[in-house]
């Protein structure tokens, strides 16, 4: 079944930076849609980048231009590279495929001083 184990939270000062990893098993990875969520306390799940098979990239507005989405398809691995943090970018951070498997545990990311 579809696996998704993502890493690489935690507590960051505003202005730092952190690299996320989502590693994928149970399907073939290199063929989809990956996708970065997040869901901040109180607030619906959102989208915030997603990067397709062949490497074409999107994101949200609230995070262009500070985060990177990349994949490994080798490692059957998503990352997330996440600069210029702000205390608005706090949520516990989900990857998943497109269609949806089953969510991951996420990681919890802090952006606090």
């Amino acid at each position: 079944q579809v696996q998704l184990v993502e890493s690489g939270g935690g507590l960051v000062q505003p202005g730092g930076s952190l690299r996320l990893s989502c590693a994928a098993s149970g399907f073939t990875f290199s063929i989809y849609y990956m996708g970065w969520y997040r869901q901040a306390p109180g607030k619906e799940r959102e989208l915030v980048a997603s990067i397709s098979s062949g490497g074409s990239t999107n994101y949200a507005d609230s995070v262009k231009g500070r985060f990177t989405i990349s994949r490994d398809n080798a490692r059957n691995t998503v990352y997330l590279q996440m600069s210029s943090l702000k205390p608005d970018d706090t949520a516990v951070y989900y990857c998943n495929k497109t269609p949806f498997g089953d969510w991951g545990q996420g990681t919890q990311v802090t952006v606090s001083s």
